[in-house]
C-alpha cells in the first residue's frame, strides 16, 4: 500500500502520509490512488485541481462554499512549508468549532483530506509555498464564503510569531457565530 491513512480527531479528517521512494536520482510517490482512497474512506470524486503561490508569512482563509457547493479537499504543499488548518463547521457537528492543525511541507509530503462542511486555511511558513489541491466540486464565486481566521471562539493556534499577510477579504470575515449556519 502506497499511503498511511490517519484519522484526525475530528471525524472525516484524514491526514495522507504517502510512500516515498527515493534515492540519489530523486523520489516517486502516488499522490492519488482512487481505489486506495476509496478503500480508506475517502470517497469523493475530484472534479477541480488546484495550484497556489504564497510568499512568507501569508495567511489564506478561512475558506468554504455555500452547501449545495461545498467542497471536499485534499492538500499538499509541494514546495516550502505550511501548517495547514480545517474548522469544522457542520452546524449539527459534535465537534462544530474545532479545528484539525498539521503541518505540510515538500519534506514530508503528507496530505491532508478535509471533508466537505469545513472551513480551510493556511499560513506560510518558508520564503514561499506551493499548494497542490483536489477539490470536489468547482469553484462557485457565488457560494465563496468563509470565517475569520482569528475569530476568538476558535482559537486557533496557527503557531507563528509574527503578523500575517491576508487579503482584503480575509481581514473582515465574520465570526463562527455570525455565519449562516443553512447555507452549510
Amino acid at each position: 500500500m502506497p499511503f498511511t491513512f490517519e484519522k484526525q480527531k475530528i471525524d472525516g479528517v484524514i491526514l495522507v502520509k504517502p510512500k516515498v521512494f527515493g534515492d540519489e536520482r530523486g523520489f516517486f510517490m502516488e499522490a492519488y490512488k482512487k481505489s486506495e482512497f476509496f478503500e480508506n474512506g475517502i470517497c469523493v470524486e475530484f472534479n477541480q485541481d488546484n495550484h497556489s503561490k504564497s510568499s512568507a508569512h501569508v495567511l489564506r482563509g478561512l475558506h468554504y462554499q455555500t452547501k449545495e457547493y461545498a467542497q471536499a479537499k485534499l492538500v499538499r504543499c509541494s514546495k516550502g512549508r505550511i501548517y495547514d488548518v480545517a474548522v469544522d463547521i457542520r452546524p449539527n457537528s459534535k465537534t462544530f468549532g474545532e479545528y484539525v492543525k498539521v503541518e505540510l511541507s515538500e519534506d514530508n509530503k503528507n496530505m491532508l483530506f478535509i471533508p466537505a462542511g469545513f472551513a480551510h486555511g493556511f499560513v506560510v511558513l518558508s520564503d514561499v509555498a506551493e499548494l497542490l489541491y483536489k477539490a470536489s466540486g468547482e469553484y462557485n464565486p457565488n457560494a465563496d464564503r468563509g470565517v475569520l481566521w482569528c475569530d476568538k471562539d476558535i482559537n486557533i493556534d496557527w503557531g507563528i510569531d509574527f503578523e500575517p499577510i491576508l487579503s482584503a477579504k480575509d481581514k473582515v470575515q465574520p465570526k463562527l457565530s455570525e455565519i449562516n449556519k443553512g447555507e452549510i
